[in-house]
């Protein structure tokens, strides 16, 4: 993973580089969000490592049609480069710095139950607070957290679930 994310950087930042240039960071994001997927398949994963896929298939195959001359060049350029599989994390890393640079926080609020609109804008009240930033949140449910809430916003995880409680103080007892 960690050599994945070594490969992918220096596209990534490439990438952000461009679009920073030409001012269109969400359209770069949707492509390489776009590209990531089709490539993560398996069966097109297997195709993009067969020797004689040429170049322009390539592109043709990841390339979302609403992408610009620009996108095309740089798939070609990671398809040159053997990198096409590396999509997945130059897309996730494009992402972090778009997001550093529009001075966003991306968090994952895991509920035990679905919340409210309301809760949800009191936690992005909350972490906005906390990381004098904007937040963008996500939502997800896992009822095997009984109750509570855990909030991942990248470095910082906060667990407020019962589950995490009942654990923590299990391991308090067991010590």
């Amino acid at each position: 993973m960690s050599q994945a994310l070594t490969l992918a950087r220096p596209y990534a930042r490439a990438a952000f580089a461009i679009a920073r240039e030409e001012g269109t960071f969400a359209p770069w994001s949707e492509a390489l969000a776009f590209s990531a997927r089709v490539a993560a398949d398996p069966r097109v994963s297997a195709l993009l490592s067969n020797p004689q896929l040429g170049r322009g298939d390539a592109v043709a195959l990841l390339a979302p049609d609403a992408a610009g001359d620009t996108y095309g060049r740089f798939l070609g350029l990671l398809a040159e480069s053997q990198r096409l599989p590396q999509l997945p994390e130059v897309s996730a890393l494009f992402d972090q710095l778009r997001a550093e640079a529009e001075n966003v926080v991306k968090a994952t609020v895991t509920s035990a139950a679905e919340l409210s609109a309301g809760e949800l804008e009191t936690i992005k009240a909350a972490l906005r607070r906390r990381f004098g930033r904007d937040v963008e949140l996500s939502t997800a449910v896992d009822a095997s957290l009984i109750g509570g809430a855990v909030i991942d916003a990248g470095d910082v995880v906060i667990d407020g679930s019962l589950k995490g409680k009942l654990s923590r103080l299990q391991t308090t007892l067991a010590h």
